[in-house]
């Protein structure tokens, strides 16, 4: 009777101290070039373990509640999450549509330079969080979709000092190829075989990464179209994949995995 008491009050206090453990969402603020940027750290407390750091740059929404679930999903107790905004304060609210999106993001590829300042900024933010949240910063990559992805791409060509980034259906497209012999970190991209707004410039893409001299490499995933990560998508040429995803998120995780260890 004695032991039973015992492993129920164990077990009531495993199940408070879960009780207690959450998903944080912390606001992060920064100003750049006179723009004030509102991001969201995105972790889970349940361990206060160091882990590795990831700089997630969402789809072309921007920061919003469904880019907040999807920054939980991949963070678990795996990451910790910057959910970066690249559009500043005069951008909110987040985009609610296609238009607003397409006006978002069109100063940015028009001045890629600047979307690359933009994320070097937001990868200096994330460090900066190490005081605070339970990062190792030997441990820095980045994710991006749609838009992100082309965003994080961006920020591997710009040099940075990460050690991987994982673009999912992202734009491919660059304003100089000749960026690529900087990159420092390991590129994964991941499109559909049958996205018609990126695979354009596929072959372009992968004659640019031939001059990386870091390790690279480009998947495509058979008939997978547009946004196929993005749950609720439905449309025909942008659409959720479940199948699609889940093999993308596996090659993401082995990838980060991968680059971390220091291992091929």
């Amino acid at each position: 009777m004695r032991l039973a008491r015992c492993c129920s009050a164990l077990l009531l206090t495993a199940f408070a101290f879960a009780a207690q453990a959450k998903m944080v969402h912390r606001p992060v603020d920064w100003t750049l070039d006179g723009t004030h940027f509102h991001s969201v750290l995105v972790y889970d407390d349940a361990t206060s373990a160091k882990r590795p750091g990831l700089v997630m740059v969402p789809n072309w929404f921007g920061v919003n509640d469904d880019a907040v679930r999807k920054a939980e999903s991949i963070a678990g107790k795996d990451y910790v999450i910057l959910l970066t905004d690249m559009y500043g304060a005069d951008a909110h609210p987040q985009p609610g549509n296609a238009d607003q999106a397409q006006a978002a993001v069109k100063p940015l590829y028009a001045h890629r330079a600047l979307m690359r300042r933009r994320v070097n900024e937001a990868l200096a933010q994330l460090k900066a969080q190490a005081k605070n949240a339970p990062i190792d910063t030997a441990k820095l990559a980045a994710i991006g979709f749609c838009f992100g992805g082309a965003v994080v791409l961006d920020l591997a060509r710009s040099g940075a000092d990460v050690a991987a980034v994982a673009s999912f259906h992202g734009d491919l497209s660059t304003d100089d190829p000749s960026l690529a012999k900087h990159i420092k970190a390991r590129v994964l991209a991941m499109n559909g075989a049958d996205d018609s707004w990126t695979m354009k410039d596929a072959d372009t893409f992968m004659a640019e990464m031939r001059q990386d001299p870091a390790d690279w490499q480009f998947v495509v995933l058979g008939h997978a179209v547009h946004c196929f990560t993005e749950v609720g998508e439905n449309e025909p040429g942008c659409k959720y994949d479940a199948k699609a995803a889940a093999r993308s998120y596996r090659l993401m995780h082995q990838w980060l995995a991968s680059a971390f260890a220091g291992t091929p």
